[in-house]
Protein backbone atom coordinates (compact mmCIF):
# COMPACT_ATOMS: atom_id res chain seq x y z
CA UNK A 1 0.00 0.00 0.00
CA UNK A 2 2.86 2.39 0.74
CA UNK A 3 4.03 1.94 -2.86
CA UNK A 4 0.62 3.11 -4.13
CA UNK A 5 0.73 6.08 -1.76
CA UNK A 6 4.15 7.09 -3.05
CA UNK A 7 3.26 6.52 -6.72
CA UNK A 8 -0.14 8.25 -6.61
CA UNK A 9 1.17 11.71 -7.62
CA UNK A 10 3.04 10.25 -10.60
CA UNK A 11 0.21 7.96 -11.72
CA UNK A 12 -2.54 10.55 -11.41
CA UNK A 13 -0.89 13.19 -13.57
CA UNK A 14 0.70 10.97 -16.18
CA UNK A 15 -0.62 8.43 -18.65
CA UNK A 16 -4.22 7.30 -18.59
CA UNK A 17 -6.97 7.84 -21.13
CA UNK A 18 -7.88 11.46 -20.49
CA UNK A 19 -6.09 14.40 -22.00
CA UNK A 20 -4.82 16.25 -18.92
CA UNK A 21 -5.99 19.80 -18.42
CA UNK A 22 -2.98 22.11 -18.32
CA UNK A 23 -2.20 22.97 -14.70
CA UNK A 24 -2.52 26.69 -15.45
CA UNK A 25 -6.12 26.14 -16.70
CA UNK A 26 -7.30 24.13 -13.71
CA UNK A 27 -8.16 25.37 -10.22
CA UNK A 28 -6.12 24.00 -7.35
CA UNK A 29 -9.25 22.20 -6.03
CA UNK A 30 -12.37 21.00 -7.84
CA UNK A 31 -14.61 20.13 -4.89
CA UNK A 32 -15.34 21.02 -1.30
CA UNK A 33 -16.75 18.46 1.15
CA UNK A 34 -18.29 18.36 4.59
CA UNK A 35 -18.33 15.13 6.56
CA UNK A 36 -19.72 14.01 9.86
CA UNK A 37 -19.13 10.72 11.62
CA UNK A 38 -18.81 8.99 14.93
CA UNK A 39 -16.49 6.42 16.48
CA UNK A 40 -17.68 3.48 18.52
CA UNK A 41 -16.45 5.47 21.56
CA UNK A 42 -19.02 8.21 20.76
CA UNK A 43 -16.38 10.63 19.52
CA UNK A 44 -17.94 13.05 17.02
CA UNK A 45 -15.88 13.67 13.90
CA UNK A 46 -16.27 16.75 11.69
CA UNK A 47 -14.24 17.18 8.48
CA UNK A 48 -13.96 19.97 5.96
CA UNK A 49 -12.21 18.77 2.81
CA UNK A 50 -10.84 20.19 -0.41
CA UNK A 51 -10.52 17.73 -3.28
CA UNK A 52 -8.81 17.57 -6.64
CA UNK A 53 -9.60 14.81 -9.13
CA UNK A 54 -6.80 12.79 -10.70
CA UNK A 55 -6.32 13.78 -14.32
CA UNK A 56 -6.16 10.18 -15.57
CA UNK A 57 -8.32 7.10 -15.99
CA UNK A 58 -7.08 3.52 -16.00
CA UNK A 59 -8.64 0.17 -16.97
CA UNK A 60 -11.56 1.88 -18.71
CA UNK A 61 -14.19 -0.55 -19.99
CA UNK A 62 -17.92 -0.68 -20.60
CA UNK A 63 -18.34 -1.34 -16.84
CA UNK A 64 -16.37 1.67 -15.59
CA UNK A 65 -12.88 3.00 -14.89
CA UNK A 66 -10.32 3.55 -12.15
CA UNK A 67 -9.39 7.10 -11.17
CA UNK A 68 -9.56 9.05 -7.91
CA UNK A 69 -8.79 12.26 -6.15
CA UNK A 70 -6.61 13.92 -3.54
CA UNK A 71 -8.24 15.21 -0.38
CA UNK A 72 -6.82 17.80 1.99
CA UNK A 73 -8.95 17.92 5.13
CA UNK A 74 -9.27 19.80 8.38
CA UNK A 75 -10.56 17.58 11.17
CA UNK A 76 -12.24 18.29 14.49
CA UNK A 77 -12.86 15.46 16.96
CA UNK A 78 -15.02 16.00 20.05
CA UNK A 79 -15.85 13.39 22.65
CA UNK A 80 -15.96 12.75 26.36
CA UNK A 81 -14.73 16.25 27.15
CA UNK A 82 -11.75 15.98 24.79
CA UNK A 83 -11.12 17.95 21.61
CA UNK A 84 -8.58 17.21 18.91
CA UNK A 85 -7.72 19.13 15.74
CA UNK A 86 -5.98 17.68 12.72
CA UNK A 87 -5.01 18.09 9.11
CA UNK A 88 -4.76 15.22 6.62
CA UNK A 89 -3.73 14.60 3.03
CA UNK A 90 -4.87 11.44 1.25
CA UNK A 91 -4.74 10.12 -2.29
CA UNK A 92 -7.95 8.15 -2.82
CA UNK A 93 -8.43 5.62 -5.62
CA UNK A 94 -12.00 5.14 -6.86
CA UNK A 95 -13.62 2.78 -9.32
CA UNK A 96 -16.48 4.65 -11.05
CA UNK A 97 -19.24 2.53 -12.58
CA UNK A 98 -20.81 3.63 -15.87
CA UNK A 99 -24.54 3.40 -15.17
CA UNK A 100 -25.92 6.54 -16.83
CA UNK A 101 -24.88 10.01 -17.90
CA UNK A 102 -26.10 11.55 -14.64
CA UNK A 103 -25.55 8.90 -11.94
CA UNK A 104 -22.07 7.52 -11.20
CA UNK A 105 -21.74 5.08 -8.26
CA UNK A 106 -18.24 4.24 -7.07
CA UNK A 107 -16.10 2.28 -4.62
CA UNK A 108 -13.05 3.94 -3.06
CA UNK A 109 -9.99 3.20 -0.95
CA UNK A 110 -7.01 5.23 0.17
CA UNK A 111 -4.23 5.68 2.69
CA UNK A 112 -3.03 9.10 3.70
CA UNK A 113 -1.16 10.92 6.44
CA UNK A 114 -2.50 13.16 9.19
CA UNK A 115 -1.16 15.33 11.98
CA UNK A 116 -3.24 15.91 15.13
CA UNK A 117 -2.92 18.31 18.05
CA UNK A 118 -3.27 15.64 20.77
CA UNK A 119 -2.18 12.03 21.21
CA UNK A 120 -5.13 11.06 23.44
CA UNK A 121 -8.79 11.11 22.52
CA UNK A 122 -11.34 9.93 25.05
CA UNK A 123 -10.23 6.46 26.14
CA UNK A 124 -7.86 6.11 23.16
CA UNK A 125 -4.09 6.54 23.50
CA UNK A 126 -2.77 7.14 19.97
CA UNK A 127 0.83 7.72 21.22
CA UNK A 128 1.85 9.95 18.29
CA UNK A 129 0.52 13.13 16.69
CA UNK A 130 1.25 11.62 13.27
CA UNK A 131 -1.39 9.08 12.21
CA UNK A 132 -2.17 7.17 9.05
CA UNK A 133 -5.64 7.74 7.64
CA UNK A 134 -7.05 4.59 5.99
CA UNK A 135 -10.42 4.55 4.24
CA UNK A 136 -12.81 2.44 2.24
CA UNK A 137 -16.13 3.73 1.02
CA UNK A 138 -19.04 3.74 -1.37
CA UNK A 139 -20.74 6.69 -2.96
CA UNK A 140 -22.24 8.26 -6.03
CA UNK A 141 -21.89 11.41 -8.07
CA UNK A 142 -24.84 13.12 -9.68
CA UNK A 143 -24.52 16.52 -11.29
CA UNK A 144 -22.26 18.66 -9.10
CA UNK A 145 -23.00 16.62 -5.98
CA UNK A 146 -21.22 13.65 -4.45
CA UNK A 147 -22.61 11.63 -1.55
CA UNK A 148 -20.43 9.01 0.18
CA UNK A 149 -20.36 6.70 3.18
CA UNK A 150 -16.94 5.69 4.51
CA UNK A 151 -15.22 3.59 7.11
CA UNK A 152 -12.03 5.33 8.26
CA UNK A 153 -9.29 4.14 10.58
CA UNK A 154 -6.64 6.32 12.20
CA UNK A 155 -3.57 4.80 13.83
CA UNK A 156 0.20 5.16 13.95
CA UNK A 157 0.85 1.72 12.37
CA UNK A 158 2.74 0.59 15.49
CA UNK A 159 5.37 3.32 15.20
CA UNK A 160 4.97 3.70 18.96
CA UNK A 161 2.97 1.78 21.60
CA UNK A 162 0.23 1.89 22.67
CA UNK A 163 -1.46 2.20 19.30
CA UNK A 164 -5.17 2.21 20.19
CA UNK A 165 -6.35 3.67 16.89
CA UNK A 166 -9.81 5.07 16.16
CA UNK A 167 -12.44 3.57 13.83
CA UNK A 168 -15.00 5.95 12.33
CA UNK A 169 -18.11 5.63 10.20
CA UNK A 170 -18.54 8.83 8.22
CA UNK A 171 -21.06 10.37 5.84
CA UNK A 172 -19.84 12.98 3.37
CA UNK A 173 -21.44 15.48 1.02
CA UNK A 174 -19.29 17.19 -1.63
CA UNK A 175 -19.98 19.93 -4.11
CA UNK A 176 -17.97 19.80 -7.35
CA UNK A 177 -17.15 23.12 -9.06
Amino acid sequence: MMVLLLLAPVLSFGGGDLTPTPASDKALFDAVSFSYGQSKDNIDIYRLGLQRDFESRWFESSVGYLSGYYELSLNYWNGRGDENYGIALSPVFAYYFKTSETFHPYLEAGIGASLFSRTRMGPRDLSTNFLFEDRVGIGFRTGNWDLAFRYMHYSNANIKQPNDGIDIFLGSLSYRF
